[in-house]
């Protein structure tokens, strides 16, 4: 089967969440949102409950991603997994957890083993697979190591996007207080340079324009308010710069995050979690997408959460998960076009 004919693979997500909610909705309007083909992993018995209690009328059908494309038109392709779950909207269970959990290997598998172009990841719930045993920050680093071929686990970055403004952030889940120690030149060189090469490769992108954000206020005001910028990031800029890179900075990310100065790069590196999350959530909290660079698939992901508050119902917005769907679409049209 032709690259460009192989569905994307879209994995549940937390079952309690609006994840399914927003899956269901979206197939349902898919001849007017014009969705590329998907297959759905997760159980089809649960997934018709919850099509039955948001009044959709669906017609599912347990299939492999190769009959994907015969079955979208009138049923929605499922591969099945695990055993079906009761329809609590908003009440986490083990069972529904371990669904999540199972369903994520399956379509990254599916991904790995050329059967799916791309991966989407619905919301999970951090805290219902921790009662599972689930030991990752989340699902990036999870994703990393179901990649992880020979030994060699990836390198799995985080971007946020929504069209032309993409930010990236160097540490994710982890304590504002530990990233200073995190950083180092080595670091950011390695994380720059993937950055980099998958713009390139995915976005189309022959000369990605990269800015670098300060870590302190006004990027350390030559050395009054840390010299983070002095010793780590300014010699990591200048050495990506001698590898011929059309990067800059750092700057300070007050003033960084301006749309007008934003638009001036391909994509904003940031150096933790809220300093790059906090814009891009204000600025296109209902479309950004999450992808994860530096894997061997392709992978997107709604830039929310599993809002169990509104799971259930109609209420959440699809524009995120629509945006994540298009995007790992593009994407993956993009990677077969640079490889040919």
């Amino acid at each position: 089967m032709n690259n460009s004919n192989k569905p994307l693979a879209i994995s549940i997500g937390e079952p309690a969440g609006i994840g399914p909610d927003l899956i269901l909705r979206l197939y349902e309007k898919r001849k007017s949102a014009a969705l590329p083909v998907f297959v759905i992993y997760g159980n089809i018995e649960f997934l018709r409950l919850r099509a039955a209690s948001l009044g959709l009328e669906i017609n599912f059908l347990e299939t492999s991603p190769a009959n994907a494309n015969k079955v979208f038109p009138t049923s929605l392709p499922i591969v099945n997994i695990g055993k079906n779950i009761k329809n609590t909207p908003g009440l986490i269970s083990s069972e529904g957890a371990k669904m999540a959990l199972e369903a994520i290997i399956a379509a990254t598998k599916s991904c790995l083993n050329g059967q799916c172009q791309a991966l989407v990841t619905a919301p999970i719930n951090k805290a219902a697979l921790m009662n599972i045993g689930f030991s990752h920050p989340g699902h990036t680093e999870f994703l990393a190591e179901i990649c992880a071929s020979e030994g060699k686990i990836p390198t799995p970055i985080m971007m946020l996007a929504d069209n032309d403004l993409r930010v990236v952030p160097l540490t994710i889940h982890v304590a504002l207080a530990k990233v200073p120690k995190l950083l180092n030149i080595a670091m950011i060189v390695q994380k720059v340079r993937i950055i980099e090469q998958e713009i390139r490769q995915k976005f189309g992108l022959p000369t990605p324009k990269i800015g670098i954000c300060g870590l302190n206020p006004h990027a350390g005001e030559e050395g009054a308010f840390g010299r983070e910028e002095i010793e780590i990031i300014t010699p990591a800029i200048t050495l990506l710069q001698g590898e011929g890179m059309d990067i800059s900075g750092p700057f300070p990310a007050d003033t960084a995050f301006y749309p007008p100065n934003w638009r001036k790069f391909d994509v904003l590196v940031s150096m933790y979690h809220d300093q790059a999350l906090i814009p891009i959530k204000t600025l296109a909290f209902e479309q950004a997408v999450n992808i994860t660079l530096g894997l061997p698939i392709i992978r997107t992901s709604p830039d929310h959460g599993t809002a169990f508050d509104i799971a259930g119902t109609t209420k959440a917005s699809t524009k995120s998960m629509l945006a994540a769907i298009i995007a790992a679409k593009e994407m993956a049209a993009q990677v077969k076009s640079t490889a040919t």
